[in-house]
């Protein structure tokens, strides 16, 4: 279990590049676990890569790394590395620019909550998989205990009080905003929508920062309270 860590970090250092580094290496723990290739010969997209050090986890492992996202904010190290630039809920010729059936895992971490139809990318997204591709799929759900993220708990309020009674409260900017770049997702209808209306299977289903309680995700309910952030290993419907 990786969260006590993660916590202590956030709270001396906030979410700098070894916070980042962290949650990245306990993924690749779990992918590893779930057997998923990742060294030499393994085409992989960061997508949504932020700073890209997920992808640079991989690349150490000596994947061949594609970094994509609405703006290259790579990392010195990755700054000639292959990015395109793609914006998830703007764009509507996403899977041309990053080529479909092209990767054998794309990753897709802490992004999904900010994109305005998550549905509607899942359903499409077995078209980037290879034959024997993975997507690694990881956010945090709304009811978690940061589903609000900054103006987290006040969340349970709802979308509307909680971020005003938040900013009443700390005097603080705050980034994210409801509806604007961070929208309400749920596991259990986010599962209903790949099991019924995607090319996509699960394989492994877990809370990202505890997978040794990968049982929780089986309880319709508390899984959405108790998982911090769900992460789910899907491949492509055989």
């Amino acid at each position: 279990m990786i969260l006590p860590q993660l916590l202590w970090r956030f709270l001396k250092h906030r979410d700098d590049p070894v916070f980042y580094a962290m949650q990245a290496d306990d993924a690749l723990r779990w992918l590893d676990q779930c057997r998923v290739p990742m060294g030499a010969g393994t085409r992989a997209l960061d997508l949504g890569c932020g700073h890209g050090v997920f992808g640079d986890r991989l690349a150490r492992r000596g994947a061949d790394v594609t970094f994509a996202d609405a703006s290259n904010q790579l990392m010195p190290e990755h700054r000639n590395a292959r990015f395109v630039q793609v914006d998830l809920d703007r764009d509507t010729n996403t899977f041309e620019k990053l080529g479909r059936g092209q990767y054998d895992l794309v990753v897709l971490s802490n992004v999904l909550e900010h994109l305005a139809h998550p549905e509607q990318w899942i359903q499409s997204a077995h078209e980037l998989l290879s034959d024997r591709g993975y997507l690694y799929l990881s956010w945090t759900n709304w009811l978690s205990p940061w589903g609000g993220h900054e103006f987290s708990p006040l969340h349970y309020l709802g979308p509307s009080i909680g971020p005003r009674l938040y900013d009443r409260l700390s005097k603080r900017k705050r980034f994210h905003q409801p509806y604007e770049n961070l929208f309400p997702t749920y596991i259990g209808s986010i599962l209903k929508t790949i099991r019924t209306d995607s090319g996509l299977e699960v394989v492994r289903a877990a809370p990202r920062y505890y997978t040794e309680f990968e049982f929780l995700m089986a309880v319709p309910g508390l899984r959405e309270v108790v998982a911090w952030n769900c992460a789910l290993l899907l491949k492509r419907r055989s």
